[in-house]
């Protein structure tokens, strides 16, 4: 069978490259359950649950053997990722729909996996919280779960759409921010409730995958120890979100947040590692990636900082992910052996031209 260039080599299968993915993330959805409790563990369980349903279903539906599509593990990266950009009391019927947009809308309909255009799981997510705002921005203060919630307590809130104790619900620090900015209130005063938040415990208010961001960095680092991904787009997605929030704040200090709070919050680090990289929907082209990685993080901040969301992480890789294919097109390296023009070049300047 004859494919399409740019070729990846590699001797790792896609069910290997997954597996060490999810292996990477796995901290991270540790230190989640264990901060959040039961409602965590039922939300991942549920998005993982749905995504492999969906995926069985559309591929059964195809009339192709099911086994090897489920075992590849790009089911459970996807519904692990949804379930890590969700609020972790989010009743299970949105986890469901979210899996079905991200599975058979963002995946199966394009092809499946290798022939999507935008990444599934921000595209649950993103669905989710433009139809359902009002339970895509309940958030959970981790302190005060420090009771806990008992499994049936859970269940009841998951499944029976049981009211999430209004003593348990705060707002994350960018919606803060943002909604007293809005307010006219003074960005110190805005953020004081806050500054005793920790990216590295994960006592602070967010989904999965923003309360932890130090175990999601340290589980980046070892996907680039392993060469899973490259250095190009988490140190461009950083810098795209890090070089005009350092500006801003530079200028404008009771304006525009830090460069290092933009940084620990939300979901930048889960963006710029596990998200923007993914294979099938970032450019292959090295100036490509970086164009995508430095948009990604630019639209970031411009989307939290003037945007009607206090989050633009999803919004922002979406939108680049729809530009992939062209910086693929426009920056696609010169034929060998051929000028730009397309005349042949001496066999002596072939080797200048691939410098």
């Amino acid at each position: 069978m004859i494919h399409a260039s740019p070729h990846a080599v590699t001797s790792r299968t896609s069910g290997q490259i997954m597996g060490l993915v999810l292996l990477a993330l796995a901290p991270a959805v540790l230190a989640g359950f264990w901060q959040f409790g039961w409602p965590a563990f039922i939300t991942w369980f549920v998005c993982v649950g749905s995504c492999l349903v969906f995926e069985a279903l559309c591929v059964a539906w195809s009339g192709k053997p099911a086994g090897p599509v489920l075992w590849d593990g790009s089911a459970v990266l996807t519904g692990t990722l949804l379930a890590m950009s969700l609020p972790p009391f989010l009743p299970a019927w949105l986890c469901m729909l979210g899996a079905f947009c991200a599975i058979v809308l963002a995946k199966q309909v394009f092809g499946g996996l290798g022939c999507n255009l935008f990444n599934p799981a921000m595209v649950g997510r993103t669905l989710l919280l433009v139809s359902f705002p009002v339970s895509m921005t309940q958030w959970i203060d981790p302190p005060a779960l420090s009771h806990g919630l008992s499994l049936s307590q859970a269940l009841a809130i998951s499944l029976q759409g049981m009211p999430v104790p209004d003593a348990l619900t705060s707002a994350s620090l960018l919606g803060h921010v943002k909604t007293e900015l809005g307010r006219g209130i003074g960005l110190l005063d805005a953020i004081q409730p806050y500054v005793n938040d920790s990216a590295v415990t994960g006592s602070r208010t967010g989904s999965l995958g923003e309360t932890s961001t130090l175990l999601i960095l340290f589980g980046g680092v070892f996907l680039l120890a392993k060469r899973i991904i490259g250095l190009r787009i988490p140190l461009g997605f950083l810098l795209g979100v890090g070089i005009p929030a350092l500006l801003g704040h530079e200028f404008a200090p009771e304006r525009f947040l830090p460069a290092a709070t933009h940084l620990v919050s939300g979901g930048v680090m889960l963006g710029a590692f596990f998200i923007a990289t993914d294979y099938v929907t970032s450019p292959s082209t090295p100036m490509g990636q970086w164009i995508f990685a430095v948009g990604a993080g630019l639209l970031t901040w411009l989307i939290r900082t003037w945007g009607g969301y206090p989050e633009g992480v999803g919004f922002a890789i979406l939108l680049m992910n729809a530009v992939a294919p062209l910086l693929d097109l426009w920056l696609r390296p010169r034929i060998f052996g051929r000028s730009l023009t397309g005349k042949s070049l001496p066999a002596r300047r072939v080797g200048e031209e691939l410098q």
